[in-house]
């Protein structure tokens, strides 16, 4: 029964019915007798533990009973331990805080008695120091009470203590007004004497005497009465000028000088006795007499340089010119831009001084203003430059900007009317004359350091190239075109380009050349006066504004690389027909080739021998009297033309195997040759010829997969595959039906 109960549990019926043979019961049988056997003796082990177990579970009940009343026991001590520390700690506490209490009393006794001390220390120290007209100590004295008054708390002050407090206030507030008339004294007696050195031995009391802003006030107005004499002497000796030029610029830039002497000079003992605020003080008040001198000092040279009119006459003269002309009248307004250019570099140094000074001083303001209330920021620079100085300076540099502009027009037209042609020169005088005036302006508008002023004078600089110059250009280089031709060799012997390079065709070539070096002058100075502009000003919205302006530069250097463009157009077209001749030769040559004829190519003279010789005659005599650029343009031109015609005529020929060989030679030939006389790649232009060729010497039809298409390799095909099919049957030897069936 135990042996069938154990088989049940141990196996599912699903087993059970797997079990087909008596062999297979018998084994299952064993397993399960087996199995039953281990776990009647696991059991019999445990049981055999049971005493054991049940003698160590008592032996623990008791031990834990013991153990828990140990513990009760040691917790009572310990509770009874900490009530009594508890008792102690609060005791020692109570007579901590008692402790305390009472060195908080004697220390503020100390303390009060101290200050009673120190103020009657200071009271004597006083009344001793003005017996001894030691007015330093006096001050310092008087400094040291009123700190300890500021300290002392009122409350802390009884009813004799109070009146005695009175009684040395009201003395020392006497003595205080006694050292201030004295120090006033004093110090008007220094000033009238011009004793700096005692104007600030007395002047720096005022701090400790708690009359900051008033001795601030007046060493400005004793710095500003300085500055004032001696502009007013120089600004005499001015107007008093006789028989030499009146140096306007000098005493501008002295009074600049005054100004920011006495604020460098006396920084630190600004700062030092009066606070950084101070420096802010001063500097406003020293540009008060920036205002009044600058202001007048401007005026008096507008006036005396007749500014006003001599613009009225410049822009009489610019009306009476655009309404017809009126010679007389124009005589009778004449300006000399000689006499122009010197107002010009006068007027600069004075607006860049002045924008110098401007700067310093917004700085300067920027610097000292700890509290921030006169920040260098766009409304505090406004407010700034509204003054009366910067007001005229304006008006000085709107001056300046009409006379730059006629300067520029008149300088710009003498350089176009006297343009003339050195034999040693690529280009004519126009060109460097012109472009040197126009550095000189752009870096002097730049030096003024006014964004208005530079705006201005940049347009009018990019205008007078964008139409004067290139006005003249275009018309100089269709004026050559007619001529240039005419002089390129008329037939194809080895001393044909003898004699071509005479003075008057290098000059006509110096007009395809003034072009080219016009445009790469109009980048230069773009990128020149761009540089220079990041130099001058740290503002990126200046530095961006002026930069769109000269933006306008980069179109009109392009403006001028067409002009080179139409000029070797125009070139090309009258120079085709002296190449013409050779060109024809390839309409009679025949590419049907047997293998006597392709040797003997090899040895003769060949067509494409004959035009690369003529070709190469044509550059050696136009190299020398072209730029790079130029020479490099109007040889492109020449191949773009030479292979339109080549690839017209290889079109209605047909071809052996040999002749296609044979074009092949002759294009590698070609491209050999005139890659060597120019700077360009001309791969590309030879690529629909060379491919041309290279179809044409294919042995077999069955060659064309390793060429085109991925059989090609590198090679990027210019022909489409209907060009590519005509050009095979050009072949005399490929069936027209096998080219039509070709699958590419």
């Amino acid at each position: 029964m135990a042996i069938l109960d154990a088989t049940v549990v141990s196996f599912s019926p699903l087993e059970l019915e797997r079990l087909t043979s008596l062999g297979d019961i018998n084994k299952l049988l064993q397993e399960t007798v087996s199995k039953e056997r281990s776990i009647e003796l696991e059991l019999e082990g445990l049981l055999s533990k049971r005493s054991t177990l049940e003698r160590s579970l008592s032996h623990l009940q008791a031990s834990t009973r013991e153990t828990i009343e140990v513990i009760k026991a040691d917790a009572g001590q310990l509770a009874q331990g900490v009530h009594s520390t508890s008792e102690l700690s609060e005791r020692v506490s109570q007579k901590i805080r008692q402790l305390d209490t009472a060195q908080s009393r004697v220390h503020s006794a100390l303390g009060r008695i101290g200050v009673i001390v120190d103020r009657s220390n200071a009271v004597d120290g006083v009344r001793s120091a003005l017996e001894a007209e030691d007015f330093e100590k006096a001050a310092n004295c008087l400094k040291a009470y009123f700190d300890l008054e500021e300290q002392q708390p009122s409350s802390d002050k009884d009813v004799l203590e109070s009146q005695q407090a009175e009684d040395q206030r009201r003395m020392l507030l006497d003595a205080k007004k006694q050292l201030q008339e004295v120090i006033e004294k004093r110090l008007a007696d220094a000033a009238s004497q011009d004793d700096h050195a005692t104007v600030l031995r007395y002047v720096h009391l005022y701090a400790p005497l708690q009359l900051k802003e008033a001795g601030v006030r007046w060493l400005a107005s004793y710095f500003r009465s300085a500055i004032t004499k001696r502009a007013v002497d120089r600004y005499d000796q001015l107007v008093e000028t006789t028989g030499q030029e009146p140096d306007f610029v000098g005493v501008l830039v002295a009074l600049f000088g005054d100004i920011s002497a006495a604020l460098d000079r006396h920084r630190d003992f600004l700062t030092e006795h009066f606070g950084p605020d101070a420096c802010s003080h001063v500097a406003l008040a020293l540009h008060e007499e920036c205002d009044e001198h600058g202001e007048r000092l401007l005026d008096r040279y507008i006036k005396f340089r007749r500014l006003a009119q001599l613009v009225r006459d410049i822009a009489s003269i610019g009306s009476l010119r655009q309404a017809g002309g009126n010679l007389a009248a124009e005589a009778s307004l004449a300006v000399d831009p000689r006499q122009v250019e010197a107002y010009l570099e006068e007027m600069l140094l004075l607006c860049s001084r002045s924008e110098e000074y401007n700067l310093w001083m917004l700085q300067s303001l920027a610097a000292f203003d700890v509290s921030q209330a006169l920040a260098a920021s766009s409304e505090q620079e406004k407010a700034f430059r509204s003054g009366p100085f910067n007001v005229l300076l304006r008006q000085l540099i709107a001056y300046y900007i009409n006379l730059e502009e006629f300067y520029l027009e008149q300088n710009v037209a003498k350089a176009i009317s006297i343009d003339e042609f050195t034999g040693d020169a690529l280009t004519t005088s126009l060109v460097d004359d012109v472009f040197f005036i126009l550095q000189k302006v752009g870096r002097r508008s730049l030096a003024t350091a006014s964004v208005q002023c530079i705006c201005a004078v940049l347009t009018q600089l990019n205008s007078l190239l964008a139409s004067d110059l290139r006005l003249v250009l275009d018309t100089r280089w269709k004026a050559a075109s007619t001529k240039l031709p005419s002089a390129a060799p008329t037939d194809t012997g080895p001393d044909a380009h003898l004699g071509m390079s005479t003075p008057a065709v290098a000059e006509q070539a110096a007009a395809f050349n003034n072009a080219d070096i016009s445009s790469g002058y109009v980048a230069k100075l773009r990128k020149q006066l761009e540089d220079a502009c990041a130099d001058i000003f740290s503002s990126t919205d200046d530095r961006e504004r002026i930069k769109s302006v000269l933006s306008d530069l980069s179109k009109t250097a392009a403006d001028f690389k067409q002009i080179v463009t139409r000029a070797a157009e125009s070139f090309v077209i009258g120079l085709m027909p002296r190449v013409r001749p050779v060109l024809d030769e390839v309409a009679g040559v025949s590419y049907e080739l047997s293998e006597a004829q392709y040797a003997a190519n090899e040895r003769e003279d060949t067509w494409s021998q004959r035009l690369l010789g003529s070709l190469v005659r044509f550059a050696t005599w136009l190299q020398p009297l072209t730029t790079g650029q130029v020479f490099d343009t109007i040889l492109g031109f020449v191949i773009d033309r030479v292979l339109e015609r080549l690839e017209a005529a290889i079109q209605l020929k047909h071809f052996s195997q040999l002749g296609g060989l044979q074009l092949d030679r002759d294009v590698r030939l070609m491209l050999s040759t005139l890659s060597d006389l120019t700077q360009k790649p001309l791969r590309d232009k030879f690529s629909r010829l060379a491919q041309t060729a290279i179809l044409l010497s294919l042995e077999t039809l069955s060659e064309v997969g390793d060429v085109w298409g991925e059989g090609g390799g590198a090679i990027t095909w210019r022909l489409t595959e209907a060009q590519a099919r005509a050009v095979l049957a050009q072949r005399i030897d490929f069936s027209p039906q096998q080219v039509a069936a070709l699958n590419f």
